[in-house]
């Protein structure tokens, strides 16, 4: 069960009743075997009780799950293991759940509940992409799976799978992959399975899986767009892939459109639910959606170095609707206390450069302004994310999916190696204030246009 089906309002004094309490034994009945966690909910009508005046009533638990104990005195709280522990009681049918808004003392400030629940609230942790009667909700914050594709470390199949299970348990569902990441389709094909037989099907129902094609230069005829295709669909195991994201090397090469009129076919043909791009630029984004091709999506290298996306091509996303999902946003890790205080011209005296996404966008630095103005960046980034009490990347993340047509940002997951799920959930609940978008923007401003220097999106590409 994912955390984000969890939505949590606060009021003065709040019973919150969850909606898998199940009361009847005829409901039981209708549990489906892949449902077996929730199972105990159904065993008897003892277990709950209805409180009501007049037309106004409340189904609750006969026990209730009292809070008062994360507002501080019992022990420090972790958020993820809170909310592991809160559904573990609604899995055993304890799903009622008591809290305050009063949760402030004298020495502490304020703790406890606000902090630890608001990233439960769906409507923060979700975007929509669409274009006519083509849609699809995505998580904001989504999981990018460069990272399978080699240099990153040896990948474990079972413990990647295993891993990409607890991102999805923490209400991060969105996978992005792409047919040229090594083993990344085959790994979602082998997790949906897992969410198949291990979760309810109303889980299976927020799960995302995005993929790229990214093809050679040959001619785009229906067969071949349609065979690719289908190799896909048959790696990640879907009748329907959710979003595919389409990637073209030469714009001097036409093809481009008869690959997206082929694909936007499939979409009719149920194949496909919303076809997307990747690494386009302005000019030719434009020429798609006049051809009337449903693109709902472009994603794109952005971050607070990288901030291309924020002129052309956001404001032809402003105009049309077609929403950014971004990329490169801490940079490879780069946009890190890990980096803070560093000096690469020394060799050996700080962290090397050695994964792929690390040496790609040291190269983004160098063309934005250097190292030495890099450093700047992450001092600022420091002092407000110790404001907030959370990490830079988090700080990073949250910064530019605040920006203008930005419907998500994806995090680089290196399945089974590491795990920053925690990091992940913060930046959702995060809030920048005026003064910190001012701090960042300030020193943003201070690097190199790479409009400029590089060229529109995608241009990196195509140098």
């Amino acid at each position: 069960m994912a955390v984000a089906a969890h939505n949590v309002v606060f009021s003065n004094f709040t019973a919150i009743k969850s909606k898998t309490m199940i009361s009847t034994r005829s409901s039981s009945r209708r549990l489906a075997a892949n449902s077996v966690r929730c199972c105990q909910l159904a065993t008897s009508e003892k277990r709950s009780v209805t409180v009501s005046n007049g037309n106004d009533s409340l189904e609750i638990c006969r026990v209730l799950n009292g809070m008062w104990q994360t507002s501080g005195g019992w022990g420090s709280i972790d958020r993820d293991d809170a909310v592991e522990a809160m559904l573990r009681y609604t899995d055993a049918g304890l799903s009622t759940f008591d809290m305050a808004d009063h949760l402030k003392s004298k020495k502490r400030g304020k703790v406890g509940l606000r902090s630890f629940c608001c990233v439960l609230a769906e409507d923060n942790r979700i975007s929509v992409v669409k274009n006519g009667k083509d849609t699809l909700d995505i998580c904001r914050v989504v999981n990018g799976m460069w990272q399978t594709s080699g240099g990153w470390g040896r990948i474990d199949i079972d413990n990647a799978v295993d891993a990409m299970l607890r991102y999805a348990d923490a209400g991060l569902s969105t996978f992005d992959m792409a047919d040229i990441y090594g083993p990344a389709e085959d790994l979602y094909g082998i997790f949906i399975n897992r969410v198949r037989r291990e979760r309810p099907p109303e889980y299976l129902e927020k799960v995302r899986g995005l993929t790229k094609w990214v093809p050679p230069p040959v001619k785009m005829t229906s067969s071949y767009v349609r065979e690719s295709i289908n190799v896909s669909r048959k790696r990640m195991d879907v009748p329907c892939l959710d979003m595919l994201q389409f990637h073209w090397w030469d714009y001097s090469n036409p093809g481009y459109l008869d690959a997206l009129k082929h694909l936007t076919d499939l979409k009719e043909e149920g194949k496909i639910k919303t076809v997307a791009l990747t690494n386009f630029d302005s000019e030719r984004l434009r020429i798609i959606l006049e051809k009337g091709i449903p693109v709902v999506s472009n994603q794109v290298q952005h971050s607070i170095v990288d901030m291309r996306p924020q002129q052309k091509m956001a404001e032809l996303c402003q105009l049309t609707g077609v929403k950014l999902i971004t990329y490169g946003t801490v940079m490879g890790g780069l946009l890190s206390e890990k980096f803070l205080d560093t000096n690469l011209a020394i060799p050996f005296a700080g962290p090397s450069l050695n994964t792929p996404s690390l040496q790609k966008y040291k190269r983004m630095v160098d063309a934005w302004g250097g190292w030495t103005q890099f450093q700047v960046l992450l001092q600022t980034l420091k002092k407000i994310a110790s404001k907030h009490g959370v990490s830079i990347p988090v700080v990073a993340v949250r910064y530019i999916l605040d920006q203008p047509a930005v419907a998500g940002s994806m995090v680089g997951v290196r399945l089974g190696l590491s795990e920053h799920i925690k990091d992940t959930n913060a930046i959702l609940s995060l809030a920048l204030d005026e003064d910190d978008v001012n701090r960042i923007q300030a020193i943003s401003k201070k690097g190199k246009d790479l409009l400029r220097v590089i060229g529109d999106c995608g241009d990196e590409y195509r140098l």
